[in-house]
C-alpha cells in the first residue's frame, strides 16, 4: 500500500475549514457561488443567458431547472448555504433584472441590474470580504 501524506493533510484542512465556516463558505470560497432559480419554464431561457454572462466572468454558478415550487427551491438552496440566489421570473426578465437573496440575510426585497450584481459580487469575491453569516456562532 503506497501512502501519500499530502492527501491527508489536504483532507483535514478542508474538514478545518468546513467546521470552521459551519459550511457557511464566504463566497469566494464556495464551490457554488449563485444559484439561479427560474420561476416557471418559459423563465428558464433568460436563467440560462444569465447563468453563461456569470460563467464568463469566472462565478461558478448553477441553474435549478427542476419543476419544483419556488418556495421549496429557495429553502433547498438556504439549507445548502448557497451564498447568493438569484430568483427570475416574468418581471425579472423583461427589465433585465435578478431578484436577490443573500444566504443568511434572506430577501433583501431588491431587485438589481444583472451589471449591477455583477460588479457587487466581483468585488466581494476580490476583497475576500466575511460576513457574519459566514462565521458560525460559538
Amino acid at each position: 500500500m503506497v501512502h501519500r501524506v499530502v492527501y491527508g493533510s489536504i483532507e483535514r484542512f478542508i474538514a478545518l475549514l468546513t467546521e470552521h465556516y459551519a459550511g457557511a463558505f464566504p463566497v469566494w470560497l464556495a464551490p457554488i457561488q449563485v444559484r439561479i432559480l427560474p420561476i416557471s419554464e418559459r423563465h428558464h431561457e433568460y436563467a440560462k443567458s444569465l447563468a453563461s454572462r456569470l460563467n464568463e466572468l469566472d462565478i461558478r454558478v448553477e441553474t435549478d431547472e427542476r419543476k419544483e415550487k419556488i418556495s421549496y427551491k429557495i429553502r433547498e438552496a438556504q439549507t445548502e448555504k448557497i451564498p447568493y440566489t438569484l430568483v427570475v421570473g416574468d418581471q425579472e426578465a423583461e427589465s433585465n433584472r435578478v431578484a436577490v437573496r443573500r444566504y443568511g440575510q434572506g430577501d433583501a426585497g431588491e431587485k438589481m441590474s444583472v451589471d449591477e450584481f455583477s460588479a457587487l459580487i466581483q468585488e466581494e469575491i476580490k476583497s475576500k470580504r466575511l460576513l457574519k453569516a459566514n462565521l458560525k456562532e460559538e
